[in-house]
């Protein structure tokens, strides 16, 4: 005779429950790893972001090496690359909302590596110039500002809202790991076949990149009906009003501004600090700044555990706590110079780990929160109030160092640095355990 079909009993009820919390835990831990769109465009970012960074280190070789430029023109080519976040940043998140941003992705994608492929081709025929770079640098930098402006857009519409972290994270990584690998490529490659050829190896970056994003398959929703956008001026207040209409976001771009403008002073006077006053050699102190690609590494590996045991406000203000500490060393280092290598390493990795962590929180945040149909206007005024007022602390940094000295200077960043911390303690941040509700998207 056949068995009997048991009835369902408590135990076996405890089974199947524990079988439904393992398989809902199996998707919690392969998560995106089985997202085949999101693995494309993964892909594509972490071959041209290391190419990026790669560029990075030779474009000013090919400067210096091939071209013998002044001091001056080292600096204009540097503002040339800079400049467009500040011209046109506020004007990119309008047409990245009136547009579908897949096809603003590829198409800079395309666009940053026919220019760039044009400094190797003018450098083999002869007719490279220091005028060209500086054309090149700024329109690979008007179309990175649309790429960046499109590309925080564009993920929400790849990945659920509650995946958010976790494609932040994983995006993150593939920036810390470009940190730690491009430097030291970029120097071997430009000493073996020269910075021209070197910035070859971007352009094909770009090209793959564009490749990953043509096999993306995701549907984006539609922007607005032509009939129905505004004019551009309209629609670009719209952000900046979005942003200081929301609680959440005013402490962020506030927070995030304040931190910038101070953070940026070391980036005035980080180098003549570690060489002239840490007396490292030049060897060492590109170690040194290598060494924060591990900690951003890290910072991306940990913000997911670290979120959910602390919450996302006192996650993101810990973090920020945490880059501020880490940053306190490289003041010490100055009274301590017998040990002062090893507290600039430690400065590094612990000031870029919680850098990076609360960076990934702030920006999952702020896509979780914002409609998708100002999205690009919110994100681009987010990075220009950030990242604009970043270059401010630049300058003033820099002639801070000249007027009080390099070591109290630092010292002014970290203070400053706190401030903005503070002004997000004070916030509605730090009573933010999960993410919020997804904003209701209607037009």
């Amino acid at each position: 005779m056949g068995s009997i079909p048991e009835a369902p009993t408590a135990a076996s009820g405890f089974r199947l429950r524990g079988v439904l919390r393992a398989a809902r835990a199996r998707i919690h831990v392969d998560g995106l790893w089985h997202h085949r769109d999101f693995m494309r465009l993964w892909a594509g970012q972490t071959v041209s972001q290391l190419g990026s960074t790669i560029t990075r280190e030779a474009l000013p070789y090919t400067a210096i090496l091939a071209l013998h430029t002044t001091a001056l023109q080292m600096g204009l080519l540097g503002a040339a690359s800079a400049a467009p976040l500040l011209l046109i940043g506020l004007f990119a998140g309008v047409w990245v909302d009136r547009l579908r941003r897949r096809p603003i992705l590829i198409a800079t994608d395309v666009g940053r590596a026919l220019l760039l492929l044009s400094i190797p081709l003018a450098y083999l025929l002869g007719w490279l110039r220091i005028e060209q770079l500086y054309v090149v640098a700024a329109l690979v930098g008007i179309l990175s500002v649309f790429f960046d402006v499109a590309y925080t857009a564009f993920l929400p519409a790849l990945v659920d809202r509650n995946q958010l972290v976790e494609g932040n994270s994983k995006l993150g990584m593939s920036g810390a790991l470009a940190e730690i690998a491009g430097p030291p490529i970029g120097g071997a490659l430009v000493q073996l076949i020269s910075g021209p050829v070197t910035v070859l190896l971007d352009a094909l970056s770009y090209v793959f990149s564009a490749f990953v994003l043509l096999r993306i398959r995701a549907v984006e929703p539609p922007p607005a009906p032509p009939a129905a956008q505004p004019h551009v001026w309209s629609e670009l207040v719209d952000g900046l009003r979005a942003v200081r209409g929301n609680p959440l976001l005013r402490a962020i771009a506030v927070g995030s501004a304040i931190s910038s403008f101070f953070g940026w002073f070391f980036g005035a006077i980080y180098g003549l600090y570690a060489l002239n006053e840490l007396g490292l050699s030049p060897l060492v102190l590109g170690l040194t700044v290598a060494c924060g690609g591990i900690g951003s590494l890290l910072g991306a590996v940990l913000v997911g555990p670290t979120t959910r045991r602390f919450g996302l406000g006192w996650a993101t203000i810990g973090a920020l706590l945490l880059h501020t500490a880490g940053s306190s060393l490289i003041w010490l280092a100055g009274g301590l110079p017998s040990i002062a290598v090893f507290l600039m390493i430690a400065a590094q990795i612990i000031g870029d780990l919680g850098q990076t962590l609360a960076l990934i929180n702030k920006v999952s945040l702020t896509q979780t929160i914002t409609p998708d149909r100002i999205l690009g206007r919110v994100n681009a005024s987010m990075y220009v109030l950030s990242q604009g007022v970043g270059t401010l602390g630049l300058l003033v940094g820099g002639v801070l160092g000249a007027l009080i000295g390099l070591r109290p200077t630092v010292a002014v960043a970290l203070l400053g640095s706190l401030v903005g911390t503070i002004w997000l303690l004070c916030s509605p941040l730090r009573h933010l355990h999960g993410m919020p509700t997804p904003v209701d998207d209607s037009r």
